[in-house]
């Protein structure tokens, strides 16, 4: 009796559990148009440098899949493996700045699992003369 409930549970629980995945998605679309960026290095750098479980270089043992749609960067793990969005705002900061970009670019959370590269705002001596 006991064999045949543990049976069911994980048949239960085989049907119900569906691999997860978690998508970061880096949009680059600003400088990407302006001609400042180049997706297909900053793809690149992400590649070689993304740290799975403290390793570099272990994305495609651990089903991490980096993908380009035009001026979009998307990272996909599994959910289980605890891939961290900070990382890749750590790493496209670094990138920026070994570029020399970092003085004008920033990256921005544009939503729960989206960064953003903007142009730092940069406003006008007017406003501050206004002000006095």
């Amino acid at each position: 009796v006991v064999v045949e409930s543990t049976l069911q549970r994980t048949d239960k629980m085989g049907k119900s559990s569906k691999k997860q995945t978690v998508k970061f998605v880096l949009d680059c679309t600003a400088p990407v148009e302006d001609k400042v960026l180049d997706v297909a290095s900053f793809e690149k750098y992400l590649h070689d440098r993304i740290k799975v479980d403290g390793k570099t270089g272990a994305l495609a043992s651990n089903n991490v899949v980096i993908t380009r749609e035009k001026n979009r960067l998307t990272v996909a793990s599994p959910a289980d493996l605890g891939f961290s969005k900070r990382q890749l705002k750590y790493l496209a900061k670094r990138y920026l700045k070994k570029q020399q970009l970092r003085d004008y670019l920033r990256v921005v959370a544009s939503n729960k699992n989206t960064y953003e590269l903007r142009y730092f705002s940069i406003a006008g001596g007017d406003d501050e003369e206004a002000e006095e």
